[in-house]
């Protein structure tokens, strides 16, 4: 029997371990799936942003690219937000989509993308619709290596609907390793500048925990006695934030940047940009008598690093390696950062005692994926998290992204019970993922803050002029129940006014171990 496109296709996700399909079905996608292989599983999300969301979250959890099918340019369309903040995040993804025949795309038929290579850019590493049906299969397997290798991210194949049956060759098994390292004499110098330095300062990136260097760091960290900052905006949790050493999370502002990391000597950058930030700054990027080092796994943003030595590989590699050098400058340790006053209920309660309660309820290993940009400050201060692999959000600050990433990260943890923490804006931007959580039987409980606006912007506003009490417009949400939108896909909630009534809410939608909601009046 002659091999077709989709029996090599099929073979390469087999062999990359790409079984999972998350997908939302098209005509111009039905012949991959004509009878579907029993050792694959379909993972259907009812629209795109839903799907790109899930394969983030499965493959962020899982460290393997996840395979995502689009329908053509308008399924495209739809995932673009998300698509965008996998390549922020750094997510190996495999998205196909579907692509009209090839014998009628002359004739721009109806359901065909015209650019269908063009449609995704500049989001994705590498982008093609391979010029022959039989150039399908290496393309994927290309698609694969090139999302695997660092910098990790998405990449795209549109597959016209009539290259599925076409012949084609078993495409061979290679290996390609995706590890790089940072050249010694670079890890030399930041060694000796750590030696040497009477205050050094770690500043910890998304890329730490992504990397497995989760316990590398705090060796480092440890044996230099140096204090520990989180990089702004940062996807991950890359330290433990009840560590003696960590210090607290840097703002995405040039200037309390530089106020926060005063007085150290020495700044190194693990897994980070130097800096992130969210609004315009002035005046330097380090503080006065402090040299910088980066250590990178993207040649991009070392690219772009304002200032001092930057360094590109693997962040385990290199902070296993700094960590062979032992220190002969002994120093102090530094002040224990202060824990926050402890919050009290309320009549309305506040979103600081929200989230103190979930603290105190959930367990260290329990994984939150949040999504609630205007409580972000609070939860770090009231939900700290101290294991390697508990905390996921976007680096790209784009929503949409939250509610199926718990999805995905629950089916690539499997056993692991799964916090979504979102506010009432963000839920309802792939707020369909509910569906799919239920429908799969997976451990999340979705917690909505709702306090019926866009916080986040109203906290914002007076950045860009507007007075106290100014009316923002578009940011007022009345009327949104939450709980009546879950049941209507068969999720089990509850709705919690109360702050009596919240630990014990919190205990019992944990330990049911199934799809739930709770949502919360906040202040």
């Amino acid at each position: 029997m002659q091999t077709t496109v989709r029996d090599s296709v099929l073979d390469l996700m087999r062999r990359f371990g790409m079984t999972s399909v998350f997908a939302n079905p098209g005509s111009t996608e039905l012949p991959l799936f004509r009878n579907f292989p029993s050792d694959f599983r379909y993972v259907l999300g009812l629209q795109e942003a839903t799907v790109v969301g899930m394969a983030d979250g499965y493959a962020q959890a899982t460290r393997r690219a996840s395979f995502v099918n689009l329908h053509s340019a308008a399924g495209v369309g739809n995932a673009m937000g998300n698509i965008f903040t996998a390549h922020k995040n750094q997510t190996p993804m495999v998205i196909t989509a579907g692509q009209q025949a090839r014998s009628i795309l002359p004739f721009s038929p109806f359901l065909a993308s015209n650019q269908a290579v063009e449609l995704p850019k500049p989001y994705v590493k590498w982008s093609v619709e391979p010029a022959r049906a039989e150039d399908v299969p290496p393309a994927i397997a290309r698609a694969y290596y090139l999302a695997m290798l660092p910098p990790r991210g998405p990449v795209f194949v549109s597959i016209p609907v009539d290259d599925w049956d076409r012949p084609a060759e078993y495409v061979p098994a290679r290996d390609v390793s995706t590890e790089l390292r940072v050249q010694p004499d670079t890890l030399e110098k930041i060694a000796h500048a750590l030696d040497a330095s009477q205050r050094p300062a770690l500043v910890v990136g998304g890329a730490v925990d992504r990397d497995g260097a989760w316990d590398d760091v705090i060796r480092l960290a440890e044996l230099h006695n140096a204090r520990v900052w989180a990089a702004p905006m940062s996807g991950r949790c890359s330290f433990p934030e009840d560590h003696r050493l960590f210090a607290g999370f840097l703002p995405a502002h040039r200037e309390n940047i530089v106020a926060l990391l005063s007085g150290h000597d020495v700044i190194l950058a693990i897994g980070a940009p130097a800096f992130t930030y969210h609004v315009e700054g002035d005046g330097p990027h380090v503080p006065d008598g402090a040299a910088l080092y980066q250590i990178t796994d993207n040649p991009e943003t070392a690219a772009w690093t304002p200032v001092g030595t930057s360094g590109v590989g693997s962040i385990r590699l290199s902070v296993r390696e700094l960590a062979t050098h032992r220190p002969t400058n002994a120093r102090e340790a530094p002040g224990k950062r202060r824990a926050p006053q402890r919050a009290e209920p309320s009549t309305v309660m506040s979103v600081a005692y929200a989230l103190q309660a979930l603290g105190e309820v959930k367990r260290p290993d329990d994984i939150v994926v949040e999504e609630a940009p205007s409580a972000r400050p609070v939860m770090q201060a009231y939900l700290p998290f101290t294991q390697s692999e508990t905390f996921y959000t976007m680096d790209s600050g784009g929503l949409g992204y939250g509610m199926p990433a718990a999805v995905g990260v629950a089916l690539g943890k499997p056993g692991r019970r799964v916090v979504c923490l979102m506010g009432d804006g963000s839920s309802l931007y792939s707020i369909q993922a509910i569906w799919s959580a239920k429908q799969l039987g997976l451990p999340i409980t979705f917690v909505i803050l709702n306090n019926r606006r866009y916080a986040a912007l109203q906290d914002f506003a007076p950045v860009f002029g507007f007075a106290a009490g100014d009316a923002v417009q578009g940011t007022d949400l009345p009327d949104l129940d939450f709980c009546s939108l879950a049941i209507g896909m068969g999720c089990p909630a509850r709705k919690v006014g109360a702050a009596a009534d919240l630990h014990a809410a919190f205990e019992k939608a944990l330990a049911s171990n199934t799809t739930n909601l709770l949502e919360l009046d906040v202040q």
